[in-house]
């Protein structure tokens, strides 16, 4: 089904070739190199050299968790009007009945920011910002910089880079985003897929395949091959957006005429050019996937990557579901999370709900054929539960225009507005040991909304919205749509552009200086953070020793989305799920370094243990969180930056789980150190002499010392490469603060 080649190769005469078989001279290879669509288009964009980029984008957007805190960041630090188009969706905090009025007052103040700086507001239920970008923002040849991990429209011939806020920031304020020059690996597609396997199958067999390889990690990902032409644009999209979850940098596709007729339905013909590497290119690695032998998968909780085929599954239920159960008491903490109860006597498997929404699951294509596999039956009585989102207000229509929404609600599915909720536990939530399978994004642990420290685990897997609606048409038995009998003909979409014309706020570029910001009582300015000390003393708040710590785990989803227009508030939820106690921790660390602002004095079991060692006056105190390898999943900056507000000076991991997270420490000021070998204590000290020099002179390591039980050891800290602007963010101790000193200067 899927194939690995980790050397280099060449795509030439619609082939791959391996690099030991071409026998290419070396000018040819340079050339080959420069063949790529993705060197193509980076280097249109690239303000730096040809190895270290300085990318500016043609487009940014973000949606309403997230424009809140980067408007405030750019009006701190000088913010006088968007200079590129920009974006601002409503699909997060869509429901404005958490937490009294804050959620629509975040809306009121993102169209008078639309209004005030120059930018397109897109109101709440009217679109996912995947599919409005898809439909409104993407060009072929284009950059598009997103405050969402799933900003991928490479399916369009966009160039597409989901980042945290600062990154948007930076664009905001002309700056660049930089960037060592990315490895790309040819994504080859051959064969066609069979009648019941869609895109999200496809994009779970390519997760699993490379995502514990670390296989195409901060790298770019090109769709080429004979593949592409069987596969409609709606497939496309679908698997595109999961590539998000293969840990790579980005991704893009060779365009054809069905992405031209795209564009021509959405009334952007002039956005269409084609795009083709050429012959020969030369990649760094490809991933060879035959669509023939792709079959219906189940990624299985906590993580996309723990995917099979149904069949497998279905043929060994119990062996398989005993290794998630397991995983879910170690999480939950006690022995009641249950998963093999789904097994029913007669060896079926049977779920509690279907969940069809998002960017990934609720496009056209998707759920008019799930219509078409419920056609003359129903979900039953019992208790599971089939909802369903259309991606956007114009899929919606479409869809209703063509008769498949009054099918689908006959046949009890729910049908519900444009809401990113159901992906991050903001609707939809399921019942405690309850199994959701859903055509969503990601299933990590805690992430569809449940709270193990209230007693609640639930559990989601993730599967297409074909064998999701073959699982509802056979009343909640699990069933791949390959064994179910349904025609695959489908009415033709049209798109109706006055929806989008008549409610969408369309003011990029044209910025109202007069107008007035409006600020709801839950939308607080960034507290101040101090820069960098001569030295650095730091105490473990938190010591995770999972493989893998996500994002939802270091600030979680769903309940705390509310609140992340208020930084401190929000700051309380850190860490929440995995470690309660961290944010007492965090605080009284604080504290110390108030009293150590104060009266110069550090804790005293540091200075008993360090001895004749001194401690420098100028030393910054603060807490800090190790993990083994931090930062998968969302792009959410908050995950840094609720650390910063609690103190946080730092991070000390084996590595880092994504660029975007460690980019997201240094926009916050926070030292991003490496340590594969050493061991690390809650409550254990480190400090670094010399910190401010070191980082000034561009060193990549760092000694320091270890004191842990009274004990002093010294270490090695690595630093890792820090371009000039990031050093100077971090001795600047933020973006905030960079940018103020730039002003001044």
């Amino acid at each position: 089904m899927i194939k690995l080649i980790r050397s280099g190769v060449y795509y030439t005469g619609g082939k791959i070739v391996k690099e030991a078989q071409a026998f290419m001279r070396e000018e040819q290879k340079r050339k080959a190199v420069r063949s790529t669509i993705s060197y193509r288009i980076l280097g249109a964009h690239n303000h730096g050299d040809e190895e270290n980029l300085k990318l500016k984008f043609d487009a940014i957007a973000s949606h309403d968790i997230t424009y809140v805190g980067i408007i405030q960041t750019a009006k701190a630090s000088g913010l006088e009007k968007f200079p590129l188009p920009y974006t601002l969706t409503n699909c997060h905090n869509s429901l404005c009945a958490v937490g009294g009025t804050i959620n629509e007052d975040d809306h009121v103040f993102g169209l008078s920011a639309a209004k005030k700086y120059g930018a397109d507001y897109v109101p709440a239920h009217l679109a996912v910002i995947h599919q409005y970008m898809r439909e409104c923002g993407a060009k072929c040849g284009a950059m598009i910089l997103g405050s969402d991990s799933h900003t991928r429209y490479g399916a369009l011939g966009t160039m597409a880079i989901g980042e945290g806020g600062p990154e948007l920031v930076k664009q905001i304020l002309n700056q660049t985003y930089d960037v060592k020059r990315p490895e790309v690996i040819a994504v080859y597609l051959k064969g066609r897929l069979r009648k019941g396997v869609g895109p999200q199958d496809v994009a779970l067999a390519l997760v699993k395949a490379t995502f514990k390889k670390q296989f195409v990690k901060n790298k770019i990902l090109e769709f080429v091959g004979p593949g592409i032409a069987n596969l409609s644009m709606d497939y496309r999209n679908g698997i595109d957006v999961m590539t998000t979850e293969t840990t790579c940098l980005s991704s893009v596709w060779e365009t054809d005429e069905k992405t031209k007729e795209y564009y021509e339905i959405h009334g952007r013909a002039g956005d269409y050019k084609e795009l083709k590497a050429g012959d020969p290119a030369y990649y760094d690695g490809a991933v060879i996937i035959d669509l023939s032998r792709v079959e219906p998968m189940i990624a299985l909780p906590f993580h996309p990557s723990n995917a099979y085929t149904i069949r497998e599954f279905l043929a060994n239920p119990r062996e398989i579901l005993e290794k998630v159960e397991a995983q879910g008491r170690k999480l939950k903490g006690d022995d009641s999370f249950t998963l093999t109860d789904k097994i029913m006597p007669d060896g079926r498997v049977k779920v509690d709900q279907g969940i069809i929404a998002g960017c990934a699951g609720g496009m056209y294509e998707n759920i008019a054929e799930s219509y078409e596999i419920l056609k003359g039956k129903n979900i039953g009585t019992d208790a599971f539960t089939l909802s369903v989102y259309p991606s956007s207000q114009p899929v919606f229509k479409g869809l209703v225009d063509n008769g498949y929404i009054g099918g689908l609600m006959e046949s009890g599915a729910i049908v519900k507005t444009a809401f990113c909720g159901p992906c991050f536990g903001a609707g939809d939530v399921p019942a405690n040991n309850g199994l959701s399978i859903r055509h969503t994004t990601r299933n990590f642990e805690n992430r569809e909304g449940s709270k193990p420290s209230g007693g609640q685990l639930a559990a989601v897997a993730l599967m297409d919205a074909r064998s999701i609606a073959a699982t509802a048409a056979n009343g909640g038995y699990l069933t791949s749509a390959l064994d179910v009998s349904y025609t695959k003909r489908l009415k033709k979409y049209t798109f109706d552009a006055k929806i989008y014309q008549n409610r969408v706020y369309h003011g990029a570029l044209c910025p109202k200086a007069q107008e007035n910001l409006v600020y709801g009582p839950n939308i607080a300015d960034w507290p101040e953070q101090i820069a960098l000390g001569d030295n650095l003393l730091m105490r473990m708040a938190s010591v995770l020793t999972d493989p893998v710590t996500t994002t939802d785990e270091l600030i979680p989803s769903g309940e705390t989305s509310s609140y992340r227009s208020n930084p401190v508030k929000l700051a309380s939820f850190a860490l929440s799920r995995k470690d309660p106690a961290y944010v007492g921790r965090a605080q009284e660390i604080q504290k110390e370094e108030g009293v150590r602002r104060e009266t110069g004095s550090l804790p005293a079991e540091v200075l008993s243990a360090l001895g004749s060692v001194q401690i420098g006056k100028n030393t910054v105190y603060g807490s800090c969180v190790v993990a083994v390898k931090p930062g998968d999943g969302s792009a959410r900056e908050q995950a840094a930056s609720c650390q910063r507000v609690l103190g946080g000076v730092a991070n000390i991991a084996r590595e880092y789980a994504t660029k975007r997270y460690r980019s997201n420490l240094i926009n916050w000021g926070m030292l991003p150190f490496l340590c594969e070998k050493e061991t690390f204590a809650v409550g254990d000290y480190v400090y670094v002499e010399g910190i401010r020099e070191a980082v000034e002179n561009g060193a990549e390591k760092v000694m320091a010392k270890h004191i842990s039980g009274g004990k002093v050891k010294d270490i090695v800290l690595s630093l890792g490469a820090l371009t000039p602007d990031e050093r100077k963010i971090i001795l600047a101790g933020c973006l905030i603060n960079y940018n103020k000193n730039k002003a001044k200067e």
